[in-house]
């Protein structure tokens, strides 16, 4: 079975090793076209199970009887029956190939045919003759191909129940084992302590090669710079190597004639990236401007009216990885030095260490003085006009901003770090919103998603204690946020959309 697989498969890219073939006649194979489909010992219903066969699986026709047809299963080396309605015949000849890919277009937007749709694909690419492949109706195959690799990948990711009932664990992985004997390959990266499935993309590039439809090179493009499929073990400098050649290569997208869901998602994926390598630049000490501002230019062009349900996770993502580098579309200033209240003050520490000192005209020693590795984003410091308490972004990860408050106490100065959530950091933001006069209390923002779970919300939070008193979905909903939000925080802040 694995040497027919790989005849009409696509290893080796897509070649064909006609050798494979010689010992079994082209017009005698078959692709089984349904899930759960019995080998069974005779052409009856009730006959002893052989083994059972998944979409996509190719099979040697030997004969028919009744209603079934007599095969033999190379993979398992066992024989049996299978119901005729059960299988499709090909003959891998070039006048097949103008069906076969109709098929697989067909399929191309049906989920839970992606084995069989990749073994069609398979069978486009050894009837089609060089040429065909090497065209538009070869890069279509190529688009197909990739489609039903993505889907796969998904559904090897979520979990989900299939349609039929089994677990989708079962289902799955009977259709994974399928696509990757045609040499469709995936990788797994552990994110949010799971394991997420991703496609190695050969498809999308041979698109990228091939096609000068848009509309092609758009989903190819996209399906190659996902942020959720870049390794999370990638050391620094590496993972900003591959923002940046990512964000050059959706650069090359021609947006102007796509449909408007699917140049969203060009913009969202832009302003991700380029918001990702604004932090990278920070963390070297570039100039930041251009790559943050770019990161915001892109997510201004996102159409909140042409955005599918499916979408708007996505534009939440968007909208948390560029506002949690927000400050690096400002220039960076020096925090001006006060009379008479204590200054804050960022020095070098050690090797890639960034230290927030709070300096007062008549101390000798700092009252209050913490390191960080990252990224201290100085022009965001604010104090409220009772001068006890001080706010300050920091930005340890490309996607996850902290916001650090240092409060007078009986005790002295004390610094305090308020996370956009209490899970593992990876996706979100806290931010300042304003200052409540009195002294007591101050607004935050704050936006995650994380461990499975997404919550965006506006608070009014405590100062002594770093309590929430009243918190809401949306900003409008709470007074204090109507009459105290800070206008900067208003204008800048993506957290307002």
């Amino acid at each position: 079975m694995r040497r027919l697989i790989q005849t009409v498969g696509l290893l080796a890219g897509f070649a064909v090793q006609q050798a494979a073939l010689a010992a079994v006649p082209e017009t005698a194979l078959a692709i089984i076209t349904q899930d759960q489909t019995h080998l069974r010992a005779a052409p009856r219903d009730g006959a002893q199970q052989q083994a059972v066969l998944t979409q996509g699986e190719v099979v040697e026709v030997r004969g028919d009887r009744l209603d079934y047809v007599q095969v033999w299963d190379h993979r398992r080396e066992r024989g049996g029956y299978v119901r005729a309605s059960q299988l499709r015949r090909t003959s891998f000849k070039a006048d097949e190939a103008p069906e076969l890919l109709s098929v697989a277009r067909h399929l191309r937007d049906t989920g839970g045919h992606e084995a069989l749709g990749i073994a069609l694909v398979a069978a486009y690419f050894k009837a089609a003759p060089a040429k065909v492949v090497n065209s538009e109706a070869g890069a279509e195959a190529f688009d197909a191909l990739g489609t039903f690799a993505e889907r796969l990948a998904r559904r090897g990711s979520s979990g989900n129940a299939s349609s039929n009932g089994k677990p989708a664990s079962t289902t799955v992985a009977a259709h994974l084992d399928v696509a990757q004997l045609y040499g469709v390959k995936f990788h797994t990266i552990e994110r949010e302590g799971a394991m997420q499935l991703c496609y190695d993309g050969e498809a999308h590039q041979r698109v990228l090669a091939l096609s000068a439809d848009a509309t092609r090179r758009a989903r190819a493009a996209l399906a190659l710079t996902r942020p959720d499929c870049l390794n999370p073990a990638l050391k620094p400098h590496e993972r900003a190597t591959v923002n940046e050649l990512s964000a050059a290569l959706l650069d090359k997208v021609d947006t102007a004639g796509l449909p408007g869901y699917l140049k969203n998602r060009v913009h969202m994926q832009r302003a991700a990236l380029w918001s990702s390598i604004a932090f990278a630049q920070a963390r070297k000490g570039v100039n930041t401007l251009e790559a943050a501002q770019r990161a915001q230019n892109e997510f201004a062009l996102v159409l909140k009216a042409e955005l599918p349900d499916d979408d708007q996770p996505h534009f939440n993502n968007a909208a948390m990885r560029v506002n949690a580098s927000r400050w690096a579309a400002l220039p960076a200033m020096a925090v001006p030095m006060s009379a008479k209240a204590p200054s804050v003050v960022t020095t070098p520490g050690q090797p890639g260490e960034t230290c927030v000192s709070l300096v007062a005209p008549e101390a000798k020693e700092p009252l209050l003085r913490r390191c960080t590795y990252g990224v201290v984003w100085s022009n965001s410091v604010s104090a409220n006009r009772e001068g006890t308490a001080i706010a300050i972004a920091v930005q340890p990860l490309e996607a996850w901003r902290e916001l650090w408050l240092l409060r007078k106490t009986s005790d002295g100065w004390t610094l305090n770090v308020l996370p956009p959530a209490t899970t593992a950091p990876e996706l979100g933001y806290a931010e300042f919103a304003g200052w409540v006069p009195g002294g007591a209390q101050m607004l935050v923002a704050r936006e995650a998603r994380g461990e499975g779970k997404y919550k965006r919300s506006f608070e009014v939070v405590k100062l002594d204690g770093l309590t929430t008193e009243r918190q809401a979905n949306e900003p409008t909903a709470l007074g204090a946020f109507q009459r105290w939000q800070d206008a900067t925080w208003v204008k800048l802040s993506a957290s307002v959309r």
